[in-house]
């Protein structure tokens, strides 16, 4: 498992403050910042999911999750705008929309939405490494984080709505709704939607492809110790072996004297 030293966790956690103070303004940047330094000593050590072979399921890695998507938001959207898309919302817009795509994995206002995982069984044999909170009303994560950015009285625009809500694309059953349809009045009239999906989707899959490597290296470094103990034990046996050998000999050729 990936593991964030506290240098690091902090490190993130000012790249998220600093990203909020350049980005917005005015009333929304008051309320943002209280909302921050409300959650801030649960969100700074949130996991981004609660099994290993998932994404972020470590310490800090919610907040590295975040950082992740707004910076692949930013790209995709100036790549939509090279490549010809209508691109009818603002940088602030898709930088909102991602920040709090998954605030819902905050929890809510009182309880972590993740807590660890306290079955052995559970965490060796499907690397759960922390499970739902069951004391926590049930609602969706995009659905909670909305929840949350109300309690602050944090408004946004349609815009940004549309994108944080439709974040998880058709992995979201709730998003069918907006993704497919044949009535050209109820299609999607943003393109945020779909580089926010797509942000999210690349970082998620980058995040677990750097543990899946991680992983392997480490089963790389057992192999190897598992292996030098083995020569250790060979070469021990071998020298057994030749003792022996020696001394058979000794006693063939001196044994009589």
């Amino acid at each position: 498992m990936k593991e964030l030293t506290p240098e690091q966790i902090q490190d993130n956690w000012n790249k998220l403050m600093k990203l909020i103070d350049d980005t917005f303004e005015g009333d929304r940047l008051k309320n943002l910042k209280e909302m921050y330094t409300y959650f801030e000593d649960r969100m700074c050590v949130a996991p981004a999911s609660g099994k290993e072979h998932y994404h972020n399921a470590h310490v800090g890695g919610y907040v590295e999750h975040v950082l992740h998507v707004v910076d692949l938001s930013v790209k995709i959207r100036k790549m939509w705008e090279v490549e010809g898309a209508t691109i009818d919302f603002t940088e602030e817009e898709v930088v909102f929309a991602a920040l709090h795509h998954d605030l819902g994995k905050v929890g809510d206002m009182k309880k972590d939405y993740y807590v660890p995982q306290d079955s052995d069984w559970h965490r060796k044999n499907q690397g759960s490494i922390f499970k739902h909170n069951g004391d926590l009303q049930f609602m969706t994560v995009t659905d909670r984080a909305i929840f949350l950015l109300n309690q602050f009285n944090i408004k946004m625009t349609e815009n940004e709505y549309i994108g944080l809500r439709l974040t998880d694309g058709l992995y979201e059953e709730a998003n069918k709704n907006y993704y497919v349809s044949y009535i050209p009045e109820r299609q999607l009239k943003s393109n945020i939607a779909y580089v926010l999906h797509q942000a999210d989707s690349m970082a998620t899959h980058i995040e677990y492809d750097q543990w899946k490597r991680g992983e392997e290296k480490e089963e790389i470094k057992v192999q190897g110790r598992v292996e030098n103990i083995k020569k250790a034990v060979t070469m021990e046996e071998t020298s057994e072996q030749l003792s022996k050998k020696s001394k058979d000999l000794f006693n063939e050729l001196f044994g009589d004297k």
